[in-house]
């Protein structure tokens, strides 16, 4: 799987560097949003000029630069005036509500992604028919609404276009206290530890001997057919290659912790189904819920289990509504299945925002509070968040609502979630590095998913930009998908004690070497991999220390390569990782906010057009 700048392409995204038989979402997306450009829609407005409607966006209004100025052109030409305009558009938006419109354009999409070669054409169909409804209805309701789009095309005194626009959540007036680092824990002192487990991605449909490296997104599965006489099928215990897991290897992680534990708690930070995003249904995904759920209780018995919500968990995938979507369009019968499924797990207090937002917070034990977010409302793949992106469910401002009250009360907070903050939407994500500054004295812990890999992502005061002062891991998947080894995560955090600090100490990772378990009479053994301190050098787990291991990745080739190594599970790229690479790789843990290459350049005291040019953040799903 070709990769660059430090990043697998783990998902189905737009890239110019993906593998055949990868298609992207987001080419997908702009099929769709092609499809409404195309489509005449003349049973409502016959006379509307060619080429007129604005195209959906891809992320911040900097990328409409090419688009708008001719839209602006055209529509100048065709000298529409405001009312015009938004007769136009409400027109359109009319037009949209009819199913045999939104057919319509899904059909021209269809047409699209097949005479694009987006996806094999079962997939395209599949796809385009899974998001059509939904898609539009965003569409319908930002980017082609009256007030954005003749904002966008005629000006701020016709609408007000403001998909992606910047905002701010508001801090309290309680004065920052002075930074105050973690003592370190007494000798003897009770050490816990927590078992986190990201990315299980449970494929139904695997079937050993399938062919690995078939057309569609996902292989290894039923639909997948044979591979070539001279290439190998899909491992019994699961492949290298663009494939999720048979329930059997979970089941063998789930079964083989004895040697990781005991375990304290557990944090599981979601995606739960497969990646054959194309053609899930809502049953589908609640029975990956119920099935995940039934087999980590099953083995994990009394140990308590605080779940986040994975991107992966709805249908379409990323479709994430905020609360005010309602009735059948809204996440409803998604959290309400969450709810009832993580109920022995999670007190009232905690269950109720989860119906509403699929966020919640509660104590796991006495000075130490738990926040699990929802970073699906941060996300640059959440369609509906074009239709407002400010603080999706208040869920920021709620955030600083729980660590001013675990501030006052003198408690720590850990922080849990699927999408880490810089992969975020560019301001929620620098709202988010504000609050971390701000509740730096709290914070004792912050863990993240998503990626599939092993790094994390270092937060610095917004003063001077350089006194590290959090750090979020970011854990590696149990998945193999993209062509690596399954794997889990203990992280070793200072215990159960009055006056404990509630930080990492320490994180170990596990893996099952699928070259050793899938050889002829072999049985699955999960190992240990590595220890962060031991591997590394590390003085302490506290954010100085990553910052340090960093800079002497720079100057250590031979150091870097060990975390190469370790980033993908012990199964890299045969590709080798050069300079550009490097610096690339090492400036993402640099960073925790969005969108901010200047910082990371500021940070490594480069200024290489080669970094510059590789250093950006992927889409993962």
């Amino acid at each position: 799987m070709p990769r660059h700048g430090g990043h697998p392409r783990f998902c189905w995204v737009q890239d110019p560097e993906r593998s055949a038989g990868a298609p992207s979402l987001g080419l997908l997306w702009l099929s769709l949003g092609l499809a409404l450009v195309l489509v005449p829609l003349d049973s409502v407005v016959l006379w509307a000029p060619a080429r007129a409607h604005p195209l959906p966006p891809q992320g911040p209004p900097a990328r409409f630069s090419g688009t708008v100025p001719h839209l602006q052109d055209v529509f100048g030409w065709w000298n529409i005036s405001c009312p015009v305009c938004k007769a136009l558009f409400t027109a359109i938006n009319f037009g949209l509500k009819k199913e045999s419109n939104v057919a319509r354009v899904g059909s021209v999409a269809i047409k699209l992604c097949k005479m694009l070669n987006i996806a094999p054409p079962t997939v395209c169909q599949s796809a385009v028919q899974l998001f059509e409804d939904d898609m539009v209805e965003v569409w319908r309701r930002s980017v082609l609404s009256p007030s954005e789009a003749c904002g966008l095309l005629l000006g701020s005194t016709c609408g007000h276009w403001d998909i992606f626009s910047s905002w701010n959540i508001s801090l309290p007036a309680v004065p920052k206290p002075p930074p105050k680092p973690p003592s370190p824990p007494a000798p003897g002192a009770p050490v816990s530890r927590v078992l986190f487990l990201t990315d299980l991605h449970w494929d139904h449909d695997y079937l050993e001997g399938t062919d690995p490296n078939c057309a569609d997104p996902l292989c290894c599965r039923r639909g997948s057919g044979l591979p070539p006489t001279s290439q190998p099928g899909a491992g019994y215990w699961g492949e290298y290659s663009k494939c999720d897991l048979p329930l059997r290897t979970l089941d063998s992680l789930l079964s083989g912790l004895g040697p990781a534990g005991p375990f304290d708690m557990v944090y599981w930070t979601g995606d739960i189904p497969a990646h054959d995003v194309w053609q899930q249904s809502r049953q589908d995904q609640l029975r990956a819920l119920t099935t995940i759920t039934d087999l980590v209780r099953k083995f994990l018995g009394p140990v308590p289990v605080y779940p986040a919500v994975g991107n992966h968990e709805s249908t379409p995938v990323n479709g994430f509504p905020p609360p005010f979507i309602k009735g059948n369009r809204s996440s409803s019968w998604l959290y309400e299945a969450m709810a009832k499924a993580w109920e022995p797990w999670l007190p009232a207090e905690a269950l109720q925002t989860l119906r509403i937002g699929g966020f919640y917070a509660l104590s796991p034990r006495p000075g130490l509070r738990l926040i699990s977010l929802n970073m699906n409302f941060c996300s640059r793949e959440n369609f509906w968040l074009l239709i407002n992106s400010t603080d999706p469910a208040g869920q920021l401002q709620w955030l600083v609502g729980e660590l001013q009250a675990a501030e006052d009360r003198g408690d720590k907070v850990h922080i849990i979630g699927h999408i880490p903050p810089g992969h975020c939407l560019k301001s929620w994500s620098w709202n988010y590095y504000r609050i971390v500054a701000r509740y730096e004295n709290t914070l004792a812990g912050q863990f993240f998913g998503h990626t599939h890999v092993d790094e994390f992502e270092i937060f610095y005061d917004e003063e001077t930009l350089s006194r590290p002062l959090a750090v979020a891991f970011l854990a590696p998947s149990a998945t193999t998908y993209i062509s690596l080894n399954p794997g889990y995560r203990v992280y070793l955090i200072d215990g159960n004690y009055p006056g404990s600090s509630h930080v990492v100490l320490d994180h170990e990772t596990y893996i099952l070497n699928l070259t050793q378990a899938n050889a002829p009479g072999a049985t699955p053994h999960w190992q240990h991999l590595y220890r962060a301190r031991d591997t590394y050098g590390l003085p302490n787990a506290l954010p100085a220390a990553w910052h340090n291991l960093v800079y002497r990745m720079r100057d250590d080739e031979q150091l870097f390569q060990t975390f190469w190594f370790l980033y993908h599970k012990g199964h890299p790229p045969s590709e080798h990782c050069g300079t550009p690479c490097r610096l690339a790789t090492l400036c993402a843990q640099l960073s925790a906010r969005a969108d901010s290459p200047a910082l990371c350049r500021h940070l490594m005291n480069e200024n290489r057009p080669d970094v510059q040019s590789s250093w950006r953040r992927p889409l993962f799903c």
